[in-house]
């Protein structure tokens, strides 16, 4: 088949799947508002696509063979775990690699709690639900609902990036693995049909994201050149950026994480070349660096570095700033104009991305954090348009190469009518 046949016939199927996905979504939204007319207490109760959805199903947790041996082990030395669904009909030899995400820990104190948690330790880690981006449904995820599916668990505690040990108070040893349990995981996942992929994603949420954008090269060289490898950050545009108080308050829990993991190894070069390491492990700096096709998706209030990285609560915050950080909507004037130069840092930071050819943007200004794994952020009445056009379809969009430009920035808040309450905190 000729290269341009099969060019059209891959944007027929995207067209005719999105199609469906938007016929759904407005079901959806039309028998949503007749029953809420009816019942108003239903508001909050709603399934995500109800009415055109396939039930979800439980993916069991997978653990990483050999683990000990190859010393990838979680901070309590218990093996990492996976997710795997496999891709079906014209997924099947395509792939989507997601890395959990999870915050960090960047101390003794904090990484030994880490254990007693899904977060340090498999003991806790039980079966999952695939959501948004993974789900198998497709009017809610035409463009990877078929595909091969993983879900990679996050239990280093430092964006599957270190490697290092250290000393608990209790005497025992914490293991700061991350870069050998992503290593070992993706081994083991290539043996299981990815390195057989037609098309690949990586994908990552919060620190997953961070994670994602410090392995996104190193990821897609392990692919022929003729493999479609590109990879997705999904709220992990953590910026350099002063607090309430004038400080640089998170400085100090990046700094922790570099050097209590031994991060140094997997920042970029240029960039230690010229600046303190914490500094490289800030995305603003690492996309400079990156060669691969990347999409990068960030509230510009995201909610999670409004309530930790401006307003963290080390800094004992008055009831203004306390009703403020947790709904954006109590914010007063003196409050979003401060919230807005926030937004306005990453519009700049993200400048350099105009001139990446096969990036792609899609910066809103809901107050939320992560929005690829939730079927209401990801694709559905309740969902983030720009402008008509949903965080799916703008994904989904940029990874077929079906629209020559996917760069969209939304503008202040409160101007998208599109954020819902509905939307993850």
């Amino acid at each position: 088949m000729a290269p341009g046949t099969a060019q059209a016939e891959q944007l027929l199927l995207h067209t005719a799947q999105r199609r469906r996905a938007r016929d759904c979504r407005h079901a959806w939204g039309l028998s949503a508002a007749v029953l809420l007319l009816l019942l108003p207490s239903a508001a909050g109760l709603l399934p995500p696509m109800m009415f055109c959805a396939t039930p979800p199903e439980t993916v069991p947790l997978t653990l990483l063979s050999g683990a000990q041996e190859k010393g990838a082990v979680c901070l309590d030395g218990t093996p990492p775990g996976y997710h795997l669904q496999r891709g079906s009909g014209t997924g099947a030899n395509n792939w989507l690699i997601h890395l959990e995400g999870g915050g960090w820990c960047s101390t003794v104190k904090d990484c030994s709690s880490r254990r007693n948690s899904e977060l340090g330790s498999s003991n806790f880690m039980k079966p999952i639900l695939y959501a948004g981006i993974l789900s198998s449904d497709q009017p809610l995820n035409p463009d990877f609902y078929n595909w091969n599916r993983v879900y990679v668990r996050y239990c280093d505690g430092g964006s599957f990036s270190g490697d290092a040990e250290g000393q608990a108070p209790d005497g025992s040893t914490l293991y700061f693995r991350g870069l050998r349990i992503y290593e070992a995981v993706i081994d083991e996942v290539m043996e299981k049909g990815l390195a057989n992929a037609t098309k690949v994603l990586l994908t990552g949420c919060s620190a997953g994201a961070l994670a994602t954008m410090l392995h996104c090269d190193d990821f897609s060289a392990k692919f022929p050149q003729e493999v479609s490898v590109k990879c997705l950050a999904d709220a992990g545009f953590f910026l350099d950026v002063k607090d309430i108080s004038g400080e640089r308050t998170f400085w100090s829990v990046f700094d922790g994480v570099v050097q209590l993991q031994n991060i140094r190894n997997v920042l970029p070069k240029d960039c230690l070349a010229k600046k303190e390491p914490k500094e490289c492990f800030f995305p603003a700096e690492l996309i400079k660096s990156i060669h691969s096709p990347m999409f990068i998706l960030n509230s510009a209030y995201d909610s999670f570095q409004v309530r930790y990285v401006l307003i963290p609560d080390s800094l004992a915050p008055d009831n203004s700033w306390l009703c403020c950080k947790h709904n954006i909507r109590n914010c007063n004037s003196t409050q979003m104009e401060f919230l807005n130069g926030f937004r306005n840092a990453m519009v700049d930071a993200l400048k350099v991305v105009e001139d990446k050819e096969g990036w792609g943007l899609f910066i809103d200004s809901c107050f939320t954090h992560c929005q690829t794994v939730s079927d209401i952020s990801w694709n559905s009445p309740y969902n983030p348009h720009y402008f008509v056009q949903t965080i799916a379809e703008a994904v989904g969009d940029w990874q077929c190469g079906c629209s020559e430009r996917v760069k969209e920035i939304d503008c202040e808040y409160p101007c998208n009518p599109t954020c819902s309450r509905q939307l993850p905190p």
